[in-house]
C-alpha cells in the first residue's frame, strides 16, 4: 500500500508507523510526505487503532529531507516550491494532531526534519547512542517548518542553543533539552516504548483524544497562519543564494563558501 513506510498493527490496537527508506537513512522524501499524510489519516480513522508507535528501519531514525528533494525545490518555480513546502507542513500538522497517542522509538540519529518528526510525538524515548541535530543552517536554510513543533516542545530559551547552530548533540543533551523524555540502551529501548503503551489500553479511546486535542489547543498555537508562515520562511529561504551554494556544496562535496572551520 505504501512504498516508503510500513504499519503493523497488533491485536490490542497498537499499531507500528516505520519509515522504511533504511538505505538513504529515512530522509523524506516527496514520496515518504505523500505516505505519512495518507497514513496519518488512516490511522486516525482506524477505531481499532489505540496508540500509534513511529519508528524508522535501519541505523537511523530520520535524516531529514532527501536531498534529492531539496535539490529539486532549487531547480523548481517558487509555485511549486510552496506546494512541496505545504506538503511537507500538513503531514507534520497531521502526525502532530493525530487524535491517537503517538510514541517515538527513535532507534537511530535524527537530524533536521528527523528532530521535527520526534517533536510531533506526545513523548519520545531514543537510544543512548544517538546523535540529533537541526542542521539545515549549514546548507543554507533554516528548520521553518518543523519550528513550531521543535519550539514547542524544547521551549525558546532551549531551542537558541541547538536551533541556529546547526551543532550535533547526544542523547543525554536531547533528554535535557527536552527532545527526549528519556534515553535507554538499544537493548531496553523495547520495554521502555511498551511501559509507555501499556496504560494507554486502560484508557478510554474517546477520552484520550479529547485530552489530547485540549493540550494542543491550550498550548502553543500551531494554526493555519502559523503554518503559512513557516511555509513562506521556507520558500524564501529556498530562493537565495545561501540556500544554492549550501546545497551546491553538499552534492559537490565541498565546504560551502561560508565555512570557515578548520
Amino acid at each position: 500500500m505504501y512504498e516508503t513506510i510500513t504499519i503493523d498493527t497488533d491485536a490490542r490496537g497498537v499499531a507500528t508507523l516505520t519509515l522504511d527508506r533504511a538505505e538513504k537513512h529515512n530522509a523524506m522524501s516527496a514520496q515518504m510526505l505523500a505516505d505519512l499524510s495518507a497514513a496519518a489519516a488512516g490511522l486516525a480513522a482506524d477505531d481499532a487503532v489505540r496508540v500509534v508507535v513511529l519508528t524508522g528501519a535501519g541505523k537511523s531514525f530520520c535524516a531529514g529531507g532527501d536531498l534529492g528533494w531539496m535539490q529539486a525545490q532549487m531547480a523548481a518555480d517558487a509555485e511549486t516550491r510552496f506546494v512541496e513546502a505545504r506538503k511537507l507542513a500538513e503531514m507534520l500538522q497531521a502526525l502532530n494532531s493525530l487524535p491517537k497517542p503517538l510514541i517515538g522509538a527513535v532507534q537511530g540519529n535524527a537530524f533536521g526534519g528527523g528532530v521535527g518528526m520526534a517533536s510531533v510525538c506526545d513523548i519520545a524515548i531514543g537510544v543512548d547512542t544517538l546523535k540529533m541535530g537541526l542542521t539545515e543552517t549549514r546548507l543554507g536554510i533554516i528548520p521553518a517548518t518543523i519550528g513550531p513543533y521543535v519550539i514547542a516542545r524544547m521551549g525558546e530559551a532551549r531551542a537558541r542553543r541547538v536551533f541556529m547552530s546547526g551543532r550535533l548533540f547526544g542523547a543525554a543533551e536531547a533528554v535535557e533539552l527536552g527532545l527526549l523524555a528519556r534515553a535507554v540502551p538499544a537493548d531496553g529501548l523495547a520495554a521502555a516504548i511498551e511501559a509507555e503503551v501499556t496504560p494507554y489500553l486502560a484508557c478510554a479511546p474517546g477520552a484520550v483524544a479529547s485530552a489530547k486535542a485540549l493540550i494542543r489547543d491550550l498550548g502553543p498555537r500551531v494554526d493555519d497562519a502559523v503554518i503559512d508562515r513557516t511555509i513562506r520562511a521556507l520558500v524564501d529561504r529556498w530562493e537565495t543564494d545561501e540556500a544554492r551554494e549550501g546545497i551546491g556544496a553538499f552534492f559537490d562535496k565541498r565546504k560551502p563558501a561560508w565555512n570557515t572551520q578548520v
